[in-house]
Formats: C-alpha cells, sequence, structure tokens
C-alpha cells in the first residue's frame, strides 16, 4: 500500500491550492484519511481529518479556510486549501488508516509529503 501526494507549490497570501493524495496498491478498506503538516522547527500537528462516514475535524488554525473532502471510488483524499496565510508555509503530509487485503490488518499510512510556501 502507498500513499501518493500531489499539489503543493508556492502561492501568494490569500491564494489558494489544492493538494491530493492517492492511496493505491492491496487495499480492502480505507477508514480515516488526514492531512497533516510540519514547518520548520516545529513538530507536525493535524490539519484535518475525514472519516469513512464523511464526517470531519479541523484544526482551529484552518477552520473556515481549509475544507478537506475524498472521493471513495478513487480512494483519494482533497485538501482544499483557501485565502491562505504565510504561516501555513510546510510541508504538508497525507495520512490514511488502511485495510491491507494481504494481511486484513488495519494499518497506518504515510505519503511522502508536499512542500506547501505562502509568501509574496
Amino acid at each position: 500500500v502507498q500513499l501518493q501526494a500531489s499539489g503543493g507549490g508556492l502561492v501568494q497570501p490569500r491564494g489558494f491550492l489544492r493538494p491530493s493524495c492517492a492511496a493505491s496498491g492491496s487495499i480492502f478498506s480505507i477508514n480515516r484519511m488526514g492531512w497533516y503538516r510540519q514547518a520548520p522547527g516545529k513538530r507536525r500537528e493535524l490539519v484535518a481529518r475525514i472519516f469513512s462516514g464523511g464526517s470531519t475535524r479541523y484544526a482551529d488554525s484552518v477552520k473556515g479556510r481549509f475544507t478537506i473532502s475524498r472521493d471513495n471510488a478513487k480512494n483519494t483524499v482533497y485538501l482544499q486549501m483557501n485565502s491562505l496565510k504565510p504561516e501555513d508555509t510546510a510541508v504538508y503530509y497525507c495520512n490514511a488508516e488502511i485495510v491491507d487485503t494481504t494481511t486484513t490488518l488495519l494499518d497506518n499510512y504515510w505519503g511522502q509529503g508536499t512542500l506547501v510556501t505562502v509568501s509574496s
């Protein structure tokens, strides 16, 4: 099982980006999916999470600006980021709880990270 993230980049303040993360491999089912971020010199923090039923959870710092969604048919999670601020600059990592068809075990997987830089 692998998670492949894409869609980061350089954007001006108040701009927007929509990174995505696709899961592939021997997937039986996916429980929750989410995005974390890590800024230089800081700990990795949860940005947003979406559960299999569609419920969501957001960090206070991104509420009202970011929206997480998922396409279950494509095993893909998206993060619509609007009104971006310089303090949103970080490497964004996708995360998913996946049941592998070969092991039938629920495990936690991480993508490789995609850099988001908000700067004028």
